[in-house]
């Protein structure tokens, strides 16, 4: 067994998007091969409803497919295909936009006005860039979740993970994507693929994962006093840790438990010509996609 190392920590940055929605990037729209085949993800958690009922009007997507996973509140869709539906607290939708899309996501809290959930994009290889959309909704009652007898719990969106097998099937990057909890003060040791690019998106409680050069950790929330690097909980502490190569990642939650999305997928490595939410190889491919965006052909029959 080899302990992946972090090679990264990074936290999110206030983002304004759609009709002017306040959400949480937590990477996107810089270096594509850092996170290959990863491009984007967004924490969209709010309590107050004018900062996310204007939502996101119609807008196209092409070359990409988004994962949309809701925590709490309702997130209504539709798009130029006819499909329409609402995705609920603990859905998943996967969406691959391939040749072109059109489609809306309009965020309704809960009976609190809460709303909380992820987006993030994934690459598609130039053979599937053009492919026929599709999607998979996946409703929270057809999600696995795993608890272990230490009271460590996942839930199994996609990809194989102790003895279950998630429900959304068929992505290009071959991805794996879990819901992670660890109890308080517990130390976890969690297999991942050797050769697959991991992440992992800490939402709430704290923690650390331990690095192979590094037997004390690196922490979620760093505080230096003098050369001590001290661990301190924070609730919703919205950090971002990316691993190297590895078979296996090892994570000490702190005194309220850590949770957070661990997300692995097979790099693509093929050139990206990214303009918002169209991803093409070649830049003469974006420069198709807007005239035809333009000239109303973009839709293919």
């Amino acid at each position: 067994m080899s302990i992946r190392p972090v090679t990264h920590i990074g936290s999110t940055r206030s983002t304004l998007e759609g009709a002017g929605v306040r959400l949480d990037r937590v990477f996107g729209f810089q270096d594509p091969s850092m996170l290959d085949p990863f491009l984007l993800l967004d924490d969209f958690r709010n309590d107050r409803p004018e900062d996310y009922l204007k939502g996101f009007p119609w807008h196209p997507h092409r070359g990409i497919e988004t994962i949309t996973y809701v925590l709490a509140g309702t997130v209504e869709h539709a798009d130029s295909l006819g499909n329409h539906g609402d995705l609920e607290a603990g859905d998943v939708q996967w969406m691959t936009a391939g040749r072109g899309i059109l489609h809306q996501e309009m965020p309704k809290g809960d009976a609190r006005g809460r709303m909380h959930g992820f987006q993030l994009w994934a690459n598609l290889p130039s053979t599937l860039k053009m492919t026929q959309p599709r999607y998979q909704d996946v409703k929270a009652k057809d999600i696995p979740v795993v608890v272990e007898d230490d009271g460590t719990s996942a839930r199994v969106i996609i990809g194989d993970f102790w003895g279950e097998r998630g429900p959304v099937d068929g992505i290009a990057a071959d991805p794996q994507y879990l819901d992670i909890y660890v109890p308080p003060g517990l130390r976890k040791r969690i297999k991942v693929d050797t050769y697959k690019q991991t992440f992992a998106y800490v939402f709430k409680g704290s923690g650390r994962f331990e690095d192979a050069s590094d037997p004390f950790g690196v922490l979620t929330e760093k505080e230096f006093a003098g050369h001590e690097l001290k661990l301190r909980d924070q609730t919703g502490n919205r950090t971002l840790v990316v691993f190297g190569s590895g078979d296996e990642i090892v994570v000490q939650a702190g005194s309220k438990g850590i949770r957070f999305l661990l997300v692995s997928g097979a790099p693509i490595k093929e050139p990206v010509a990214w303009h918002g939410p169209i991803v093409m190889n070649t830049q003469e491919e974006l420069r198709t996609a807007v005239r035809e965006l333009q000239n109303g052909t973009f839709i293919k029959p």
